[in-house]
């Protein structure tokens, strides 16, 4: 089965959910197809989130199987961001002065990719990542012990038969991504040890709200936490909630600590960020939210439209929230020629998905024929516009999120 339509809460169980923003008919942003070819054309899937009230909790209505999620050719790797390498070396140096853990004691990481974080840790920690994808064999060539494979039982079973319980396991920007969700914590609390801390990140949901990030919404990300949805998640499992931060990775993210209920002092950054989501996470601000976001979409195409008849426009970046934003606005080839990436990146060659707009490696002297480029990486805008000014490019910048407008 390609996808299922979930009729309960995926945490609380609860049957009464609404509707708080729908977006439509979305591909799947991992679904590349490669330039020039004849491909029939993409499916889409319905883009409904929900909100329920019981567990504070949104979440997609549509929930798609873990291999278009997550193909073997999954086309991302982290450590093209440089913003997440200072975030995960940040997440180490936090970690060694909150935690008395030894050198060498075991760390996981769920959803490890090329092994970004890992190789943040592995001089110090022993270090196992988990990825079904095949970009894990980069991380194993950079010496960082990786199982290609699905979080599951199967895995966890074979975790724990060669390298024994954990003292640290992590999950960064893939705790909202994976299915079944109690079965998912089940595993994980197999694998810690009474002291043992589980540590993930995710896309926050109040600056989600706040900032009208609705590119931020597609299948990949099947859930969008607040702390308190988190809080009611980990308390069902006898885990509590011990520290949180707010992060700046993806456009404001959450970085939360929890443990077995009752082995650490619970940090006062908990009852703060509780309080602040309060203010902006209900249903008065939900409305505002849906109000505004298709504000926002008539005002990038209005933007867009003043230019695109005179002007050349491209894209620079092609993160998967692109795919959201150029396919719920109605941006096509006709507008954007191509996007530019990296190099280095596996999208390059591809359509992005839901288009025939060509993704194609980032070079100077194709960038400087464009009068504006649409940052599609909106939320690291400043490091992406100094890079290109160095570089010699003279144009504008078109931004599409939070307010469009060009720079």
């Amino acid at each position: 089965m390609l996808f299922r339509n979930i009729k309960n809460c995926q945490i609380s169980g609860s049957k009464e959910l609404f509707s708080i923003l729908n977006l439509g008919y979305l591909p799947a942003v991992n679904n590349l197809t490669k330039i020039g070819s004849n491909s029939p054309e993409q499916k889409k899937y319905l883009a409904d989130l929900l909100y329920c009230k019981k567990s504070s909790l949104v979440q997609l209505r549509t929930i798609l199987d873990k291999k278009i999620i997550f193909p073997k050719n999954y086309p991302y790797t982290s450590s093209t961001t440089k913003s997440l390498g200072k975030n995960f070396y940040n997440l180490f140096n936090e970690i060694k002065k909150k935690f008395n853990f030894k050198k060498n004691e075991l760390i996981i990481d769920i959803g490890s990719n090329d092994g970004n974080l890992l190789s943040k840790f592995k001089n110090y920690f022993k270090v196992l990542g988990v990825t079904p994808e095949l970009v894990g064999k980069i991380a194993i060539k950079r010496g960082i012990p990786t199982i290609i494979s699905y979080f599951e039982k199967k895995t966890v079973d074979l975790i724990l038969n060669k390298y024994g319980k954990a003292s640290i396991i992590t999950a960064t920007n893939v705790f909202a991504h994976i299915d079944k969700i109690h079965t998912v914590i089940k595993q994980i609390k197999r694998l810690m040890k009474k002291n043992s801390i589980f540590i993930n990140e995710s896309h926050h949901l109040m600056p989600l709200i706040k900032n009208v990030q609705y590119d931020t919404v597609y299948h990949e990300h099947m859930r969008y936490y607040s702390l308190k949805s988190l809080k009611y998640l980990f308390k069902k499992h006898n885990l509590e909630i011990i520290d949180a931060k707010k992060i700046s990775t993806h456009g404001g993210s959450i970085r939360v600590y929890a443990a077995f209920k009752g082995s650490y002092k619970i940090n006062n950054s908990v009852k703060k960020i509780l309080r602040e989501e309060e203010k902006y996470i209900n249903e008065k601000k939900f409305k505002v939210f849906r109000k505004n976001v298709f504000l926002s979409k008539i005002k990038l195409y209005t933007l867009i439209n003043k230019i695109y008849k005179e002007k050349n426009i491209a894209g620079i970046s092609a993160p998967s929230r692109a795919s959201t934003l150029i396919n719920f606005v109605g941006l096509s080839e006709e507008i954007i020629d191509c996007i530019f990436e990296i190099k280095g990146s596996k999208k390059i060659g591809n359509y992005l998905p839901g288009t025939r707009i060509p993704i194609v490696e980032e070079k100077i002297n194709k960038l400087k024929k464009y009068d504006y480029l649409i940052i599609f990486s909106w939320h690291i805008y400043k490091e992406i516009i100094s890079n290109l000014k160095k570089k010699g490019f003279k144009g504008k910048f078109i931004l599409p999120l939070p307010k469009p407008k060009i720079i």
